[in-house]
């Protein structure tokens, strides 16, 4: 360090930040080189800490690596339509000889889920993401896209879906991703998706079962079901079962039930502690919106255990996810009870377009709607 001091090459503010006349630049195979242009000479040890770097992980979503008619390497972001010839990996360096990580929480509250998925090249894989034409859904199958992945966006409403398919090609016109109709309140529709998915000869490696609905009024479904159970459960459970072929053909493969920690203040057993079946489609004098969500939740969390013993061994597991407690939504618009006491919390909220972290914190009424 004395030698380095003397040189005039630790009067930065950094230690990994170059000295005047250096500059960082990469090779083919994703090693850091230093060149220093006053001296015309180049070094694999940074001028200042001395240590040896290379690129972590894949080029960011939208970006490309192409070579010009002289065999330089150059990097195109398709996102902001620009090129340049710094690879953009630059900044998620590391040493060449890394020390071992720490066990200290990498993401919060406040992460994206870009950050979740940087360095992530999905190219080839499958996502199928049920009400993913706004809300936690839409996010999700958007930065799957963004990354490479084959994403069909699941929905009720295929305007509103079809609207979303071209904001996410918007931003990335590369982006393999479309629409196909989806009602989970009617099983027939569940049908005729898992019928038209196989028509496809697709592979199936992540299935976002992330549709639901809220403080729905009692209705039944033309099933004759009570709604809020058929859509938030027994539709997703009915689509898994009909997709689960292709889930193991496809394995390793993934199922990621959007659940909800209001799971925990209901009970499905009577007094006997027996499956009561008439607590999951209760006729209307039994029924209480917020209730039969719970419940509906609590049909989520067993569902999706179960599945994971059972399909583990073939290499599909299941998660159940808690999306969080402060993400503004439209989870309101059914009761204007529901209205008021959103409104009231909202400045404590994050909007919307507050990007989504690791155990998708937003939850949508009926994510597609």
């Amino acid at each position: 360090m004395a030698a380095l001091r003397y040189a005039g090459l630790d009067d930065t503010d950094s230690e990994d930040e170059l000295p005047p006349g250096w500059e960082q630049r990469t090779t083919k195979d994703g090693w850091v080189y230093y060149a220093n242009h006053a001296e015309e000479k180049t070094q694999w040890e940074h001028p200042k800490t001395g240590k040896r770097k290379r690129i972590a992980g894949d080029l960011p979503y939208g970006w490309e690596q192409e070579t010009d008619e002289n065999g330089q390497v150059f990097f195109v972001d398709h996102i902001n339509k620009r090129t340049t010839y710094l690879d953009p990996r630059l900044a998620f360096t590391v040493d060449d000889n890394p020390t071992k990580p720490t066990s200290r929480q990498r993401y919060d509250g406040s992460t994206t889920a870009m950050e979740i998925l940087q360095g992530r090249d999905f190219t080839g894989k499958v996502v199928v993401v049920t009400g993913a034409n706004s809300g936690i859904g839409f996010e999700t199958a958007k930065s799957f896209a963004l990354h490479g992945a084959h994403v069909i966006l699941a929905c009720r409403n295929m305007t509103r879906a079809n609207e979303a398919v071209s904001q996410i090609l918007g931003e990335w016109h590369k982006a393999k991703v479309e629409a196909m109709t989806l009602d989970l309140s009617l099983l027939r529709s569940v049908q005729h998706f898992a019928q038209a998915f196989k028509a496809k000869n697709l592979s199936l490696h992540v299935l976002v079962c992330n549709a639901a609905a809220f403080a729905l009024p009692w209705s039944l479904t033309k099933d004759g079901l009570e709604t809020t159970f058929q859509v938030n459960h027994l539709g997703h459970f009915y689509l898994v079962q009909l997709l689960q072929d292709v889930l193991c053909r496809s394995a390793p493969a993934r199922v990621v039930v959007v659940s909800s920690e209001s799971h925990r203040f209901t009970d499905i057993n009577d007094s006997s502690g027996k499956l009561d079946f008439s607590r999951l489609s209760p006729p209307k004098n039994d029924y209480w919106a917020m209730l039969a969500y719970n419940r509906s939740k609590l049909c989520n969390i067993l569902f999706s255990n179960e599945l994971h013993r059972r399909l583990s061994p073939r290499g599909v597991t299941s998660n159940a996810v808690h999306p969080g407690n402060m993400m503004y939504s439209s989870i309101h618009r059914n009761w204007w009870v529901y209205t008021l006491l959103f409104t009231l919390a909202r400045p404590f909220t994050k909007s919307m377009g507050f990007p989504l972290s690791r155990d998708m914190r937003f939850r949508e009424s009926w994510i597609d709607h």
